[in-house]
């Protein structure tokens, strides 16, 4: 490994709160633009309508992307029941609607429990995941489904936090790579009225919390400078477990 003097302050890991809005690499993109430096990444995609930690690595410390992709996370989130939508949040077209039963937190927890350990997961059409190398929502924008893989993910804990129909607050801890929208919409499946994703929030990615990050239009107020005091080093991030 290089000496800790051979490394810039721009080789290492930025945490950002995503606002709603732009994707990912929307972000990527200006921070990379922001610092002028040729290499930049994230651990972890982010919805555009989704908010919250975005892990950005930078420089040399993009050779660690793989490591912190790989981390469990967690998320808070709305969702909403008796609408079902193409996309399995509140960005796609309604295709079912019902009555929501009479629910209570605990029903919902009930229900929720049965999807903690390991399952099987469809990625839905508007993802990132690519078939022949093209992007899921690139086929979907042309109106074009294909069959899908499903995907083995894990789920540490999913609990509702509160109730108020059709809305439900939850928290949920997962392993890397689940759809929390496809998530909510099988648990409306499963209790038989349908639902959607309204709202997400990734509040935490391995060792991160997004009380640490920084606002991303906070950043970009910010000098360079400034911001560079916000990168956590390369050779912190690698003695990481």
């Amino acid at each position: 490994m290089k000496a800790s003097s051979e490394f810039t302050k721009y080789d290492g890991a930025l945490l950002v709160d995503k606002p709603a809005g732009p994707t990912s690499h929307d972000v990527v993109d200006a921070i990379r633009h922001y610092f002028g430096i040729a290499k930049a990444g994230h651990c972890g995609t982010l919805d555009p309508s989704a908010t919250g930690l975005l892990v950005v690595v930078l420089g040399r410390a993009t050779k660690l992307s793989e490591k912190f992709m790989a981390a469990d996370k967690v998320y808070e989130g709305t969702a909403c029941f008796g609408i079902t939508t193409n996309t399995h949040d509140a960005d796609g077209e309604v295709v079912d609607t019902k009555p929501v039963p009479q629910l209570t937190l605990e029903q919902l927890n009930a229900e929720a429990e049965k999807f903690e350990g390991d399952i099987m997961q469809l990625p839905p059409m508007m993802s990132a995941v690519k078939k022949d190398g093209v992007p899921l929502y690139k086929l979907a924008r042309r109106g074009v489904e294909v069959e899908r893989k499903e995907r083995l993910v894990h789920i540490y804990r999913f609990r509702f936090l509160d109730y108020e129909a059709p809305l439900a607050w939850f928290r949920v801890a997962s392993s890397k790579g689940t759809y929390v929208r496809t998530l909510i919409h099988d648990l409306g499946q499963r209790i038989g009225c349908g639902a959607h994703l309204k709202h997400l929030r990734r509040i935490a990615s391995g060792q991160f919390d997004v009380a640490d990050a920084i606002q991303f239009e906070e950043l970009l107020r910010m000098s360079p400078d400034e911001a560079a005091g916000r990168i956590i080093p390369f050779l912190k991030l690698a003695a990481m477990q």
